[in-house]
């Protein structure tokens, strides 16, 4: 019999990634690292970038929409709301959001930014969960996307060889079959504020002269504090949300982890006591996309999900933000 309760499902996933890619043999030209360094400690090999200089965040977070809702055979102009994660907006104002709604004609749509880094994607499905379950909204789009490339220093081999270009979205819909999101934790830490951020750009140092000769305007990262805060949150999150939930590891399809850096995922998947058939990882592909890398994960893997699949996606982010969520998969064959 089909649950009374409504829940939010996914009912249809769309990507984008630019078509060029940096390589770690290309970024040998660029700072003092090697291939085998870079792979042995993240697992990256390449990333997506976006060249071209008249397209920004929107245009992937657009693109991404557009195959999303194709799949789901869903017109934009029956899109509720639009709520993007992202932490390189194309412009300070408006929200990417607003030009995304514009960029695909989603005409009864309102929607905003959610700003929280790597795990934006997270908190930004939990927002729209939330919006189906209480009966706002009937088709949520979700958007994770950032054009890191943008505010990368490829001069500082410790962020440059991480980041990549990309943009996932999923369309959310009621259903009271038993699917869909069900259950999910978020925490933040402002302590860690100044271990991964980018210090220029904001009100406290706008663009001048002084700030961009110091190169405020690019991310800043303390890599071995990241690393460890990363390992235990993201593990702890996914533990903390089975645990409650009286899953143990061989009931998960999928653990759906940020793609920050292989050894992280590796850990999380220990602590949940998943084996590695059971972890989505495409970082060598895509390298970290921020609020991309999840959707990105669900895209890659659509075809192999089925009804009633459960997964745990977890992320970590600057901030520090964290979080994990159960979801339940809704379609497939």
């Amino acid at each position: 019999m089909p649950d009374s309760k409504t829940t939010a499902a996914v009912t249809a996933v769309g990507t984008y990634l630019p078509p060029d890619r940096l390589t770690n043999a290309d970024l040998e030209k660029l700072v003092d690292t090697n291939d085998e360094w870079i792979r042995t400690r993240t697992g990256i090999e390449e990333r997506r970038i976006l060249k071209d200089k008249t397209k920004a965040t929107s245009f992937m977070a657009s693109e991404a929409a557009r195959m999303c809702l194709a799949k789901a055979g869903v017109d934009a102009s029956e899109v509720d709301c639009i709520l993007v994660a992202t932490v390189t907006p194309d412009v300070v104002f408006p929200s990417t959001a607003c030009l995304v709604q514009n960029q695909i004609g989603a005409t009864n749509a309102w929607g905003y930014d959610i700003s929280a880094a790597c795990s934006g994607f997270l908190y930004a499905l939990t927002t729209g969960s939330k919006m189906i379950e209480a009966g706002m909204h009937q088709k949520v789009l979700v958007i994770g996307a950032d054009t890191m490339t943008r505010i990368i220093d490829y001069t500082d081999r410790a962020t440059c060889i991480i980041f990549g270009d990309g943009a996932g979205a999923v369309l959310l819909e009621p259903t009271t079959d038993g699917t869909g999101f069900q259950d999910s934790v978020q925490y933040v830490d402002g302590s860690g504020v100044d271990s991964l951020w980018m210090p220029g750009g904001g009100s406290l140092h706008p663009a001048t002269h002084e700030t961009v000769d110091a190169r405020l305007h690019y991310a800043s990262q303390d890599g071995k504090t990241v690393f460890k805060r990363a390992v235990t949150g993201m593990a702890d999150a996914a533990a903390e949300v089975m645990e409650r939930n009286g899953l143990v590891g061989e009931d998960i399809r999928y653990l759906v982890p940020h793609q920050a850096n292989l050894r992280i995922i590796d850990a999380t998947a220990r602590r949940m006591g998943v084996g590695p058939d059971q972890v989505m990882v495409n970082i060598a592909k895509y390298g970290n996309t921020t609020a991309a890398t999840l959707p990105l994960c669900l895209g890659d893997w659509e075809n192999q999900l089925r009804p009633g699949d459960n997964l745990i996606l977890a992320a970590f982010g600057g901030g520090f933000t964290w979080g994990a969520t159960w979801l339940k998969w809704s379609y497939g064959a």
